[in-house]
C-alpha cells in the first residue's frame, strides 16, 4: 500500500486530472530533444562507458559492465575438452530459447533441416515473455509499410540500417497472419476486426496486442508449436563458447549442462545466436525489466569469435518501470497505458512531457524531473519516481477499460494492496532493451561465415532507439528469415576439423594489450546479486548528493 504521505500527494494528481482530460501537452522540438538527451539520458553519461581495448570493435564505446565481460577470460580456459566427442550433431544449432530462437527453429525445420535448440533455462524463459504491450504491423487501410518505415527510422534517430528496417516493416503483415494461423489470440472487435492502438513515436494505430500479455501469448504458442513439431530442445544447457572450424567458420558450440556440470560438444553446419539482451548486467545501477538469464552471453561468445558489434552505446531505458513497491522494482508498466491516455505527472500533479514521445525522450524527461528539478516522489525504500496517472484511462474510454486491457498488471499491483484503476502508479525509467548487438544483414548473417544472429542480441534494426512493438516484430521477422537462410546454407557446408583456436587468440590479445582481467571470466550465465543497504532519504525528494547524474538513487 502507499504510505499516508504518498496518499496525500495523490490528492494533487486527482485535483489536476480534469485539466489534463482532452488536452495534449506540447511536443518536444528536435533541438529541445537533442539537448534533453545529452544532459539526462544515461547513454550520454560518459563514466557509464569505456572504450574496448581488444577485438574487432576496438576503440568503440560500450557500457562498462559489458566491457568487463567482453574483456574477460573464457570459462573453459582450464577445461580439458575432446572436441571429437560430439553429443549433438545437427544441421542448424540455435542458441537461445526465446521468440527469435523458436521462430528460427520452426522455419529451419520447414526447410528440411535437422535442428536443435539449446537454452540456458527453460524453453521460453526469455524477454519475449516479459513483453506486454504489443507488436507493430501496418495492415490497416490507412497505413502502409512505407509509413511504418519512416516511423522506425525517425524513432531510431535515422541511424538504423535501412535494409534491415525495410525487411522489418515489409514482413510485418505476413508475421501477423502467420501468428494468427498458428493460434495467437489477438484482441479483436466483435466483428473480428483487429484492435490496434498508438505507441510512442508512431503515426498510425498499428499496435496489435493480446491484452497486456502479448509476449506471453506469442511465446506460449511458439513453444507449443516447436514442441509439437518434434524439434530437439536441450534445456538448462547454455552455450558458453562457439566452435569454429579450421577455416574460421562457425561450426557449433561448447555447451554447459547446469544440472550435471558437464561440458558438451555440439557440432552444426550453421549456428544461430538468439540469446537475448543484457539487462541483468544493470548498466549504471538501473533496475531492469529483463528475465533472469539476460546476461549478454551471445555478445560475449560472438565477439570472442570475431563477430562485429554495432550500436552498443545505445541502451533503451523504458520510461515506465515500477519505482514502488520495491518487491517489483523495475517491472515493466507497458507503454500501452500511455497509448490509451495515461499521462506522466510530477509531485505537484503537473504534466511535464507529452505522453507519447519516444522512449528515450520520455526517460530523459523523467530523470530531469527527479534529479535536476527535484519534483519526483520519494519512497520509503529510498527510490524516487513520477506518477503515471492510470485512472485517466477509464475516464477517457469508459469504466472497466483498465480491467479489460490490463488484467495481468492489475493482479501484480493488487498483491501489494494497490488498485491502479483508482490510484496512479509510481514509475521511473528501467533498463529495458539492448538497441545494439552483433551486426547482421537482412538474412541474419554476421561477418563470421555460417554464424547468424536474430533478436535482441543483434544490432542495426532499431538504430539508437527502438519504438514500442518493434521488438516482438524484430524477433519474429529475423527469427524466420535467419532460420530459413541458415537451413538453406547448411546444404552447401562441408565442415572441417573443430577448433577453439579463437579463444586462445583472444586471450593472447588481452595479454598483449596489458589488460588485467582481475579474475573475470565470461559468459556470466546468471547474475550475482548481493544485498545492499539503502540509507534513509535526506529529504522527501532527496538531496543532490542522493542522486547520481542519471537521477537513479545510489545505494
Amino acid at each position: 500500500m502507499y504510505t499516508s504521505q504518498m496518499k496525500e500527494l495523490i490528492k494533487k494528481v486527482e485535483e489536476t486530472r480534469p485539466m489534463r482530460l482532452g488536452v495534449d501537452f506540447p511536443r518536444i522540438t528536435t533541438e529541445e530533444g537533442q539537448d534533453l538527451l545529452k544532459k539526462f539520458h544515461p547513454d550520454f553519461i560518459e563514466e557509464g562507458f569505456r572504450e574496448l581495448q581488444v577485438g574487432v570493435n576496438k576503440g568503440d564505446r560500450v557500457p562498462r559492465e559489458l566491457a568487463d565481460l567482453l574483456e574477460a577470460r573464457s570459462m573453459i580456459e582450464h577445461i580439458e575438452l575432446d572436441l571429437s566427442e560430439i553429443v549433438c550433431d545437427v544441421d542448424v544449432l540455435i542458441i537461445g530459447g526465446g521468440g527469435a530462437g523458436a521462430a528460427a527453429a520452426l522455419m529451419a525445420q520447414e526447410q528440411g533441416a535437422d535442428v536443435a535448440l539449446v537454452t540456458k533455462l527453460r524453453f521460453g524463459d526469455a524477454n519475449t515473455m516479459m513483453a506486454q504491450g504489443g507488436i507493430q504491423a501496418a495492415d490497416k487501410t490507412n497505413d502502409s509499410p512505407a509509413i511504418h518505415y519512416l516511423d522506425v527510422m525517425g524513432g531510431g534517430h535515422f541511424a538504423n540500417i535501412p535494409e534491415l528496417v525495410y525487411a522489418l516493416v515489409n514482413d510485418a503483415p505476413k508475421i501477423i497472419k502467420w501468428l494468427e494461423d498458428i493460434g495467437i489470440m489477438f484482441d479483436k472487435e466483435e466483428d473480428g476486426t483487429m484492435i490496434t492502438f498508438h505507441g510512442g513515436g508512431t503515426s498510425r494505430r498499428r499496435m496489435h496486442s493480446a491484452r497486456d500479455y502479448t509476449g506471453v501469448e506469442i511465446m506460449r504458442t511458439l513453444r507449443d508449436e516447436t514442441i509439437n513439431k518434434g524439434i530437439k530442445i536441450l534445456e538448462y544447457c547454455p552455450a558458453v563458447e562457439l566452435l569454429l572450424d579450421e577455416e574460421g567458420k562457425a561450426a557449433g558450440a561448447i555447451l554447459y549442462n547446469l544440472e550435471t556440470e558437464e561440458y558438451l560438444v555440439a557440432r552444426a553446419k550453421t549456428v544461430i545466436l538468439s540469446t537475448g539482451g543484457s539487462g541483468r548486467l544493470h548498466f549504471q545501477g538501473f533496475p531492469t525489466t529483463n528475465h533472469y538469464g539476460a546476461t549478454a552471453d551471445g555478445l560475449v561468445m560472438g565477439y570472442r569469435a570475431g563477430a562485429r558489434m554495432a550500436f552498443m552505446d545505445a541502451i533503451q531505458y523504458h520510461p515506465t518501470g515500477v519505482a514502488y513497491p520495491s518487491e517489483i522494482l523495475g517491472m515493466l508498466v507497458t507503454e500501452k497505458f500511455r497509448g490509451l491516455g495515461a499521462k506522466l505527472v510530477n509531485i505537484n500533479g503537473k504534466q511535464f512531457v507529452y505522453h507519447l514521445e519516444t522512449r528515450d525522450l520520455q526517460s530523459a524527461a523523467i530523470i530531469r524531473e527527479c534529479s535536476e528539478r527535484k519534483l519526483g516522489i520519494a519512497t520509503p525504500t529510498g527510490t524516487v519516481g513520477i506518477w503515471l496517472d492510470s485512472p485517466l484511462i477509464d475516464l477517457i474510454h469508459g469504466e472497466g477499460t483498465i480491467e479489460k486491457r490490463f488484467p495481468a498488471i492489475i493482479r501484480q499491483f493488487k498483491r501489494f494492496g494497490l488498485d491502479i484503476r483508482r490510484e496512479p502508479i509510481l514509475i521511473y525509467p528501467t533498463l529495458h532493451y539492448q538497441n545494439g548487438g552483433l551486426l547482421l544483414d537482412d538474412n541474419g548473417r554476421t561477418n563470421i561465415e555460417n554464424l547468424y544472429v536474430a533478436g535482441e542480441n543483434s544490432g542495426g534494426v532499431h538504430g539508437r532507439n527502438r519504438l514500442m512493438g518493434n521488438s516482438l516484430l524484430d524477433i519474429l521477422v529475423f527469427g524466420c528469415r535467419t532460420g530459413s537462410h541458415a537451413a538453406q546454407k547448411c546444404q552447401e557446408v562441408k565442415l572441417k576439423k573443430l577448433t577453439l583456436n579463437h579463444v586462445h587468440n583472444y586471450h593472447c590479445q588481452l595479454e598483449n594489450n596489458g589488460i588485467d582481467t582481475g579474475g573475470r571470466i565470461s559468459p556470466l550465465l546468471l547474475p550475482n546479486y548481493t544485498h545492499r543497504e539503502v540509507p534513509e532519504m535526506q529529504t522527501f525528494c532527496g538531496s543532490s548528493k542522493d542522486f547520481g547524474q542519471n537521477g537513479m538513487y545510489l545505494a
